[in-house]
């Protein structure tokens, strides 16, 4: 039909016009076919679109049940070992919470149980604890203690000067370490009563060494120190006695040749015989002086340490004993050179040695010998581990039987005597009190050997001791 119109000819014929219909019908055909060939496959897509979505959500669904299932078994299986974890662990802390609680309750028993009194403070010295016996002895319950500082719970005073004693707090501060208390220290009660006590004190250290808190422990000493020092006593009463009879027997002898003296010069003696019967009265009645001084020296105590001259003591103690020592006819040896002096108390001094060279008389017995020997002594570490400065050696020597090895051992304890009924068991170890409380030492040796047994008894003495006025 263009190319008609294009050529000048009509184009307007029905034929041609039910052509092109046809044609046009034709082509609205084949494109209502393309759209629907598209619609459909647009709606394939579209359906496949759907069923992806479909299994893909299907998929992440099931896969995130199976996720769920695995997490939640996972989960549980946690949870139960955690669980279990915590059983076992509460389990745990139960266990060491009884066993805690067990300790704690057999330390508080024993504590209890103990005889000695017990107080713990912190670093500052603060109670913290105290057991029954420390409440009974202080006067102070636990709950009235607790936070208070130890200085008003634990007051002590020196028994003579009444002076404050050094608190144990401050001094295991100050050195670090375990100290004791000096002796003849006094505890003032709550109540105002007083205890002879004897204490320790040692720090409480941490992990790293520094001290967190103190322990004291104390007991009370009072029972003790009046058996001490009644047994003391009886010991001097016995040395009293021992004296009185010396004395009496030393005194009878010279009073007796002064009678005889006297009823010679009423018989009618010359004037000559006169006077020398006189001179031998007068040294007679000297002698008598000298040994009522020897005799008073026991009891003449000074309060504080005096000289003493040590060989002039000994000759005073060997006068007293002469008669005796004639009647055994023993030898007495004697090397004694002037000017040795030492500080001390001479009555107990004198008590010492009269029981030391008393006790060698009786152990060589009738016609032996005793050696008394005092000398010069350098400084050094005694035989009972006292140090001792440059003083005095004093050495009481017999040839009587031997002492052996087991019975030397036991010499120095209370009522152990090898006399029987005739000792009291408490010389050398009063003797051994008072030499210690000079700052000195004694020891005792003895030769077992055939030829040349005896006994040696040796007794080193400071010339200006630290006196140690708790020793025993």
């Amino acid at each position: 039909m263009i190319a008609t119109i294009r050529a000048g000819g009509q184009a307007d014929g029905v034929e041609q016009n039910l052509h092109g219909k046809a044609l046009m019908d034709g082509i609205r055909s084949d494109l209502d076919a393309v759209i629907l060939e598209a619609q459909n496959r647009r709606a394939g897509r579209i359906s496949r679109w759907h069923w992806q979505v479909k299994t893909t959500l299907e998929g992440i669904f099931v896969l995130a049940v199976a996720m769920g299932i695995v997490i939640g078994l996972f989960t549980r299986s946690r949870l139960h070992s955690v669980s279990d974890a915590y059983l076992n662990a509460l389990e745990m802390h139960k266990r060491r919470a009884e066993e805690l609680y067990e300790s704690e309750q057999e330390l508080r028993t024993t504590l209890a149980s103990i005889g000695d009194g017990v107080i713990a403070c912190d670093a500052e010295g603060c109670v913290q604890m105290m057991n029954p016996v420390a409440q009974d002895l202080t006067g102070w319950s636990l709950e009235d203690a607790r936070g208070v500082p130890l200085e008003q719970v634990f007051e002590i005073v020196n028994e003579t000067t009444r002076a404050t004693v050094e608190n144990p707090v401050a001094k295991v501060r100050r050195i670090g370490g375990i100290v004791g208390l000096a002796n003849h220290t006094v505890l003032i009660r709550k109540d105002g009563g007083e205890l002879h006590i004897a204490d320790s004190g040692a720090p409480i250290r941490d992990k790293v060494g520094e001290i967190v808190g103190i322990v004291l422990v104390f007991r009370d000493v009072t029972m003790e120190r009046r058996t001490q020092d009644a047994l003391l006593a009886n010991e001097k009463l016995a040395v009293a006695g021992r004296l009185a009879a010396t004395i009496a027997h030393e005194i009878h002898n010279p009073l007796d040749s002064v009678a005889n003296l006297l009823f010679l010069m009423r018989t009618g003696s010359s004037e000559e015989e006169s006077k020398q019967f006189m001179a031998m009265a007068e040294q007679e009645l000297t002698r008598v002086t000298q040994i009522s001084r020897a005799m008073l020296g026991p009891y003449r105590e000074a309060k504080t340490p005096v000289q003493v001259d040590v060989p002039e003591m000994l000759q005073e103690i060997l006068l007293l004993m002469d008669c005796k020592l004639l009647d055994l006819g023993l030898k007495i040896h004697t090397d004694m050179p002037a000017g040795i002096r030492v500080e001390g108390f001479p009555a107990e001094l004198r008590q010492v040695f009269s029981n030391l060279i008393a006790n060698a008389v009786e152990a060589t017995g009738r016609g032996g010998s005793v050696w008394v020997t005092v000398g010069p002594e350098a400084a050094e570490m005694g035989y009972d581990g006292v140090r001792t400065e440059a003083g005095a050696l004093v050495q009481v020597r017999d040839n009587g039987p031997e002492i052996s090895e087991e019975t030397r051992a036991h010499l120095f304890r209370p009522f152990f005597t090898t006399k029987g009924e005739k000792g009291t068991g408490l010389g050398l170890w009063v003797s051994r009190g008072i030499v210690t409380k000079h700052g000195g030492s004694i020891r005792i040796e003895s030769d077992t050997s055939a030829d040349s047994h005896g006994t040696v008894v040796s007794v080193v003495l400071a010339t200006k001791p630290v006196m140690q006025l708790g020793g025993d």
